[in-house]
């Protein structure tokens, strides 16, 4: 659908704001540096304020960069208003003319840039067939779903052909099980189309299910750059490894190491209890060290790594939810298909067990 597939690249871009009580300014976004290669889906995630919005805004120009230069295509854009840039945005409130049908919401963009009756007819056809809506031209806007009016809202941005297209959180107002299905639909559209997309959500599963790379930002900084996978096995510090997913954290001192390379093994003392760790490189015998471990990556037995005692122990159907004690920290563990292994009640004593390649050392 896109005319080129272009990139985004940002060059420490900064974005200061006033605070409006203290009135002391601050940065919204510090010293950010990306590069987004052409085609590819990337998401913008993170908490509320963290600056995931403010990087999207810059990129489409509804905000000016106070530091750094924004490239796309190669091109330089800080100088270019939102119309002269080669992107389109789907906003949180769709943002749909409500006094005109799907037709002519989809066509407004083309009518704009003065194309024929012929050739918007045919664009609107086709951008309308790829998002599910054909046979609907003639419906208000208030006679749809909230689901159609995204769709609506997404054709419009696609029939304009742009290099890049924005998602300022599109799918915020619809519900758990539409979200889902929404997701998807927008993944679909996006291969489909090969087009560069950038996604801002706080909604860690959803941009686990959508996108080739990830950009987790806490307070204005980018945290972490990775695939879903990357981001979820190997984060980076604690707040990433607690944003994506659950995680459990365990403290302890590295006492053995074998080898010299990110790729050593060794020893960690957790409370009075050894355990082998892998990919200890970036780590010296005696450094404190903390251990991430996803609750679906233990379960407990009778005999194990740490012991512990079980503090609620939950049938959840598909899996055995346990919270267990280990020493003073508090572990969760998923143990999946629970049936025919032995369940262990509140009060009991165990062993938390998990092979050493699937824990993660920070």
């Amino acid at each position: 659908m896109a005319k080129e597939k272009k990139g985004v690249r940002l060059e420490h871009v900064s974005k200061i704001y006033k605070d409006p009580k203290t009135k002391k300014e601050f940065y919204a976004v510090f010293d950010t540096s990306l590069n987004i290669e052409p085609g590819t889906f990337v998401t913008l995630l993170g908490p509320s304020g963290c600056g995931k919005t403010t990087t999207l805004r810059m990129i489409a120009g509804f905000e000016s960069p106070d530091e750094g230069e924004i490239y796309l295509g190669g091109e330089p854009i800080n100088a270019l208003t939102p119309n002269k840039r080669d992107t389109a945005m789907v906003f949180q409130s769709y943002a749909l003319l409500p006094h005109y049908n799907i037709f002519d919401n989809v066509a407004y963009g083309l009518r704009l840039r003065k194309y024929d009756r012929a050739t918007i007819k045919q664009k609107v056809t086709d951008i309308l067939a790829l998002v599910g809506l054909e046979g609907m031209e003639s419906r208000m806007t208030n006679q749809l779903s909230g689901g159609q009016q995204q769709r609506v809202a997404l054709a419009r941005a696609l029939v304009l052909e742009p290099g890049v297209l924005l998602f300022d959180e599109p799918l915020s107002n619809l519900d758990a099980k539409l979200r889902v299905q929404m997701r998807t639909e927008i993944r679909r559209i996006q291969q489909e189309a090969g087009i560069t997309a950038i996604y801002v959500t706080h909604d860690q599963s959803e941009a686990m299910a959508i996108s080739d790379q990830i950009i987790i930002m806490e307070k204005g900084v980018v945290s972490q750059i990775g695939t879903p996978q990357e981001i979820y096995y190997h984060p980076k510090n604690e707040f990433v490894a607690d944003f994506i997913g659950e995680a459990n954290f365990l403290k302890g001192t590295l006492v053995e190491k074998n080898g010299s390379d990110d790729k050593a093994t060794g020893v960690a003392r957790i409370g009075e209890d050894k355990v082998e760790v892998q990919e200890v490189g970036h780590l010296n015998v005696g450094d404190p060290c903390e251990l991430v471990l996803r609750p679906e990556s233990a379960v407990l037995a009778d005999e194990g790594q740490l012991p512990c005692k079980v503090v609620l122990s939950c049938f959840m159907g598909s899996y055995q939810n346990y919270h267990v004690m280990v020493g003073d920290t508090l572990v969760k563990i998923t143990d999946f298909n629970p049936k025919n292994k032995k369940i262990y009640d509140v009060g009991d004593s165990a062993f938390v067990v998990f092979d050493p390649k699937n824990v993660h050392i920070l």
